[in-house]
């Protein structure tokens, strides 16, 4: 979410070609579980920030393990049921909307050239104004995808000096820029950017971006990642970041204990590799991904089951 300060963390800047995304994406697992046909794969974008809201370095341990093991999931319904157990702010897409989404990811993961090789999970992200929302979906082969579940989120905000409109397209998740966790301090303003102390920040690398001060475009770095519980989570369902994508502090234990998109922290460990940035009672289901697609679909007013929940009290 911060460009100044992701540079000092010494995280990796090298921008891999789309080409070289793709190429990695194919060959990023062996052949995964069957399951149930299932919509399209999502996607997010992440941003830079001012010294006075740049967070905490980050921690260098992964949570500790939770009293409660996770049960193992076989199965696309089972994590269905796990999302809406799991994730507190919650959004319920009608079959109608979720078929519109399953066809606007085709046509992102197509312009982009993703050839799906194996069944995987994806977050699908809606940056529209009138949307604001992060979903999770599984992609199979062949067939149908199936949404998992969604909640609400907030993209770039297209106004503000350092302010960045979040990109479109199809972002890999690969450990050339390696995720850390939230150290859970406060800025000037009070404000925890990251999200409560542990929280994982998915870093999806340099990309280009349109500026919201001036014409043009630059570099800001794109994350995915938790918020503010007390002052900036209740405000989700609205653009409201420098770039990045805000979401639910539910969703991104999920996101990260399920390994939705572990894809290449999987087949890099595989190999022989330890990452400290993993959480020790992590449960991945068998169809880790590794793909952020981001798209906007243009609405000119607020569907009724896009309006965000309420704040906590």
């Amino acid at each position: 979410m911060h460009t100044q300060r992701a540079r000092r963390r010494g995280l990796a800047s090298g921008r891999a070609s789309l080409a070289a995304a793709v190429a990695a994406f194919a060959a990023a697992a062996a052949a995964s579980t069957a399951a149930p046909a299932a919509p399209p794969a999502a996607s997010a974008a992440s941003t830079a920030s001012t010294a006075a809201t740049t967070p905490a370095a980050p921690a260098r341990t992964a949570p500790a393990p939770s009293a409660a093991a996770l049960p193992a999931i076989s199965d696309i319904a089972e994590l269905s049921t796990a999302f809406a157990r799991e994730v507190d702010r919650r959004l319920e897409l009608p079959a109608s909307e979720q078929e519109a989404y399953a066809g606007w990811l085709a046509q992102a993961l197509a312009a982009a050239g993703v050839a799906v090789e194996r069944a995987q999970l994806l977050v699908l992200v809606d940056r529209s104004e009138h949307v604001q929302a992060a979903m999770v979906w599984w992609l199979p082969v062949q067939g149908p995808a199936r949404l998992v579940g969604a909640a609400p989120a907030s993209t770039g905000r297209p106004s503000g000096f350092e302010h960045f409109e979040t990109p479109l397209g199809v972002f890999d998740h690969s450990i050339d820029n390696p995720d850390f966790r939230a150290e859970g301090t406060r800025n000037a303003q009070g404000i925890c950017g990251y999200g409560a102390k542990g929280m994982r920040v998915f870093d999806f690398g340099w990309v280009r971006a349109r500026r919201a001060w001036a014409p043009g475009e630059q570099e800001m770095r794109l994350q995915l990642h938790a918020t503010d519980p007390r002052q900036l989570e209740p405000r989700l369902g609205q653009r409201a970041s420098k770039g990045c994508i805000r979401i639910p502090a539910t969703l991104n234990t999920f996101l990260d204990r399920r390994g939705v998109l572990d894809a290449a922290y999987e087949e890099a460990m595989a190999a022989g590799r330890r990452f400290w940035v993993l959480r020790a009672d992590r449960q991945p289901t068998p169809w880790p991904g590794r793909l952020l697609v981001v798209v906007d679909s243009q609405r000119a007013a607020r569907p009724d089951w896009a309006v965000p929940p309420r704040a906590a009290r």
